[in-house]
Parts: C-alpha cells; sequence; structure tokens
C-alpha cells in the first residue's frame, strides 16, 4: 500500500479505502510529496461525504420515492460525487498536504512505524508491532485497564466470560480508550465495542466514521452503532450479545485461552479486518502479562 494513488478512473471506481497511518509512514520512509497530496485528497474526500451526507438527512424524505433502495443509491451516489469533488479540489486537501509535510520533516519514519496498524485497530507500542508480547503496556492503557476492570468484572460475573478477554477487546477496538466512538456531532457513545445497531436494536445510537474491510481492502464508510449510558452498560451489552446470540456460540466454547478466543471472534465475523484475531490476541496477552 505504499502507493496511495486516487481511483476515479473513467469506470467511476469508488475508492473510499483510507489507511492513513500507513500512508504517512510511507511518506515520511520516501519523501513523497504524492503520497501525502493523495492521503490529503482522501481525507478531503471523506469530509465532503459526511457534508453530504449531513444534507440528505435534513431532507425530508416523506415521499413516493422514498425507500431502501432510493436511500443505497443516493448513499453510493454520494460517495462517488465527494470523490470527483475532491479530485478538483476545494482547497482543504492543499492546506492539509503543506501542514503534513511540515510535520513529516521532524518525524522520524520509525516513529510512525511503531503505530502502523489498520486504521481501526493499531498495534499497542512498538514491541507488540514486531510480535513481542511481553512488553509492558504504555501508561495510558494502564490507566484504560483501571478504569474499566471493575465494568468488565461485573459483566463476567453475569456471563461467564473472564473479564481480561472483554478488556483486551474493548482495548483493542477504541486504542486503549483513546479513540472512542462519538457521533459527528461530538456526542458520547460510551461504546466499547464497536458494536452496531441494527434493526432489532431500540436503543440510542451515533452516527461515526468507521473503517470495514472490503474484500481485503479498508474502506472508510459512515455507520450507525448503538449508544450507551455508561461504560458498565457496554460491557452488559458485549456479554448479553455474546451469550445470547448464536452466531457467537463457538466464542462462548473458547474462553479458555486468548487465541482460541480472538480466532472464535474473526470465525464468527465479529470484525472485518482479516488481521483481528492476532491484533486481540497481542492484546488480551499483553493485558494478561501485566
Amino acid at each position: 500500500m505504499a502507493s496511495y494513488a486516487l481511483n476515479t478512473d473513467i469506470n467511476g471506481k469508488i475508492a473510499a479505502d483510507a489507511n492513513s497511518l500507513n500512508n504517512l509512514k510511507y511518506a515520511a520512509r520516501d519523501n513523497s510529496p504524492e503520497s501525502i497530496k493523495a492521503a490529503a485528497v482522501q481525507f478531503e474526500a471523506l469530509m465532503i461525504n459526511m457534508m453530504l451526507k449531513s444534507m440528505r438527512d435534513a431532507t425530508p424524505k416523506e415521499s413516493m420515492f422514498d425507500s431502501e433502495q432510493s436511500r443505497t443509491f443516493l448513499s453510493m451516489l454520494d460517495q462517488q460525487l465527494s470523490q470527483q469533488m475532491a479530485a478538483r479540489g476545494t482547497g482543504l486537501a492543499d492546506m492539509l498536504a503543506r501542514q503534513l509535510q511540515g510535520r513529516l520533516t521532524s518525524v522520524p519514519p520509525e516513529a510512525l512505524d511503531s503505530l502502523a496498524g489498520s486504521p481501526e485497530h493499531p498495534p499497542l507500542n512498538p514491541g507488540l508491532a514486531a510480535g513481542n508480547t511481553s512488553q509492558p503496556l504504555p501508561t495510558n492503557a494502564h490507566e484504560f485497564v483501571q478504569q474499566m476492570r471493575r465494568h468488565a468484572e461485573a459483566a463476567s460475573q453475569d456471563s461467564g466470560i473472564p473479564a481480561h478477554l472483554m478488556l483486551g477487546q474493548a482495548a483493542l477496538e477504541t486504542g486503549w480508550g483513546k479513540r472512542q466512538i462519538t457521533g459527528t456531532d461530538g456526542t458520547a457513545s460510551h461504546n466499547l465495542f464497536g458494536i452496531k445497531a441494527g434493526p432489532s436494536w431500540k436503543g440510542k445510537t451515533v452516527e461515526a466514521l468507521t473503517t470495514e474491510y472490503i474484500n481485503g481492502m479498508p474502506q472508510k464508510r459512515i455507520e450507525t452503532f448503538r449508544a450507551y449510558d455508561s461504560y458498565a452498560d457496554s460491557f452488559r451489552d458485549f456479554a448479553n450479545m455474546m451469550r445470547n446470540n448464536p452466531r457467537y456460540g463457538n466464542v462462548m466454547e473458547n474462553t479458555g485461552s486468548a487465541a482460541s478466543y480472538a480466532q472464535a471472534m474473526q470465525e464468527a465475523g465479529y470484525a472485518t479486518d482479516p488481521q483481528y484475531a492476532s491484533k486481540l490476541r497481542r492484546v488480551i496477552e499483553n493485558i494478561s502479562a501485566a
């Protein structure tokens, strides 16, 4: 993924597959203004897409032409329009590229290497990026674990899922609490596990930008997520989903080890990241060793 060209070819393919950390890493290593510019254009496209979606949401929908199919088509159209508008340029990408070029000249590639991972689930630290699971937890990780431990233990008592497994998954999903899901308007969700709000969910929701892997490629999308009143509610809902949803029956049968649990999670389709199992295992093992 060293090349970060924006795909707006004559076939109209949509390429919202921003993996900005990896791109910045390659840009720093290769000193490539083209890569920085492409990343900035992709970010501009994402912002335009969010703006278009907000405009659609503000438009009255009670008409004979409103349907799930028409909304899906409009969403695809907005993604395409955002790519084309960003390719022509509104000025945001140029400003962002200048800022990134100035910062990358003073940031060694090794510093970005230690952060490289998927946009949703980066490694914990340089040691883990190299596959070493015995590295100490970073400071913010200790704070996150201490803050969430009692909630995990309470959910563990009700569900039977070991607390350290849930702590590890919450840590992975939120980057040790640093990248928690908030709505596009800044609304807190207290959603530590990235659980989306499907048709059966009757509670509060927020819309947020997230990364999904489609055919192995990361794509940025705005999705609707469940929202809770507290972190305790988030742990409780996650544990209930694991216990009551047949989809995760094999997960509940493999809580004896981090590796088995993580692999069962990936096989159940909990996340689209093809490296989710290995990342989850490393996080859980890091917590257990602390």
